[in-house]
This record gives structure tokens, sequence and C-alpha cells, in this order.
């Protein structure tokens, strides 16, 4: 079985702790990403919350912080209610000049999906693309001209 795996980087003009604080604070969260009724970057902490797809079906994500290294990485695992199968999604974060973050996301584990269209690897891949490189974008844009 192919291990499929999709990798979304970009470099953000903005505080390493401005990024760090949009991927762990449920109420930045909901700005560019889900709304969830609690998030703690704690190891074991447990979240759920529902997404749907564009045509209206809705699933039930369940997911689990599994690793956390402050303003660094942030790991949890994704998987859904009913399903069988459980991917993991990696937030990293590298300081590459003064107030430019560069994030990777990584999420891997998608041969354990079951093969139906919505769990396809191209619907993560834009949905990916789309919260790192224009929700969030946009999100820290705003908070950071702020200042």
């Amino acid at each position: 079985m192919d291990k499929k795996i999709v990798v979304v980087e970009y470099t953000y003009e903005a505080p390493i702790e401005k990024v760090w604080e949009a991927l762990t604070n449920k109420d930045q969260m909901k700005q560019w990403y889900f709304d969830l009724d609690e998030f703690k970057a704690e190891v074991g902490f447990k979240f759920e919350f529902i997404g749907a797809t564009k045509d209206g079906t809705q699933y039930k994500h369940l997911c689990e912080v599994t690793e956390v290294i402050p303003q660094q990485k942030l790991t949890y695992s994704w998987r859904y209610e009913g399903y069988e199968g459980i991917t993991y999604v990696t937030f990293e974060l590298f300081e590459e000049v003064e107030e430019k973050i560069r994030l990777k996301l990584t999420h891997t584990g998608f041969e354990t999906f079951p093969a139906i269209p919505d769990f396809a690897i191209h619907n993560f891949e834009a949905g990916w693309s789309d919260f790192i490189n224009v929700s969030l974008k946009g999100f820290l844009e705003k908070v950071t001209q702020k200042k």
C-alpha cells in the first residue's frame, strides 16, 4: 500500500508567537480554521468538530493532540466518527529571518482511510492549501497589522 502524504508550506510575515497562537487558540482558530468548542495544545487533549464537504455532507472529526513543542511543533490525530482509519496532522514552525515564519503542514496516513471519494487525497490537498495559503495568511495579516 502506497503511503500518501500532503505537505503544504507557506512563509508568513509575522512573529512566531502570533503564528503559534493562531494554531493553538480556539478563538483565533475559528476565524481561519474550524469552530472548536475547546482546544488545548496539550498531549492527550481530545477535540472534535463537524466539517462539511462542498455538497453539504457532514463528518464528525475526532482528534487527539499527540505532540507539542511550543512555538515549534503541534501534531494531532485526525479521524472520522463511524469510519476506519486514522491520520496525523503536523504543523511545524521555522524561523526564516526576522519576523518571517515558515509553516510546514504535513498530513499523513491517508492509506488507512476507506476508498470513498470524500476521503480522496486531492480533497485534503485543496483543503489544506486553502487553509494555509489563504485563510491563515489573511488572518495573520489582519492581526499583525493591529500592532
